[in-house]
């Protein structure tokens, strides 16, 4: 009888497996990502309950080193609706979880000028977890992202007279 159960478990996470994929549009456009980083964050119940609905933004969010750890500020994650009184607060400062070498490797490149740590990207993995996609970047100046905005307009252009030829 367990083993009847425990696929019924295992069907269930391979359906949701990729079903959340929050992105933060912005930071391709106003930022030149670099190193990438997979973190684990600290949630509570409802808060995973919250993102694995789908309701999370990253919309201003960035990250910080602190005292030797990486904290995420600023990340929204609604209130579970049928969350009681011990809801979580929407816009509570998280810690990610990295270990240390990648901790003292990003908390290096981000001491210098122009450098910070980026959310791109919040996700269930495969086994449940809520994991963030976090990137050392670099600010475009304002000729960068005029050239991101003409590549892109190019590259639809593109696509168009490939509709129209097909």
């Amino acid at each position: 009888m367990h083993s009847v159960i425990h696929k019924r478990v295992a069907k269930s996470k391979i359906e949701n497996k990729g079903s959340v994929n929050i992105k933060n549009k912005k930071a391709e456009f106003d930022y030149i990502l670099m190193d990438k980083y997979t973190a684990g964050i600290v949630l509570t119940g409802t808060e995973i309950k919250s993102i694995r609905k789908g309701k999370a933004s990253l919309v201003d969010t960035y990250c910080m080193v602190l005292f030797g750890e990486v904290w995420v500020k600023n990340m929204y994650i609604a209130q579970y609706e049928q969350g009681s009184y011990n809801n979580h607060v929407e816009r509570r400062d998280r810690k990610l979880l990295l270990n240390r070498k990648e901790i003292r490797k990003i908390q290096n490149t981000v001491k210098a000028p122009g450098f910070s740590i980026v959310p791109v990207l919040l996700f269930i993995d495969e086994n449940g977890r809520a994991k963030l996609d976090i990137h050392i970047a670099r600010g475009k100046k304002e000729y960068d992202k005029r050239e991101t905005l003409k590549e892109k307009e190019d590259r639809r252009d593109i696509s168009r007279q490939f509709k129209k030829i097909i």
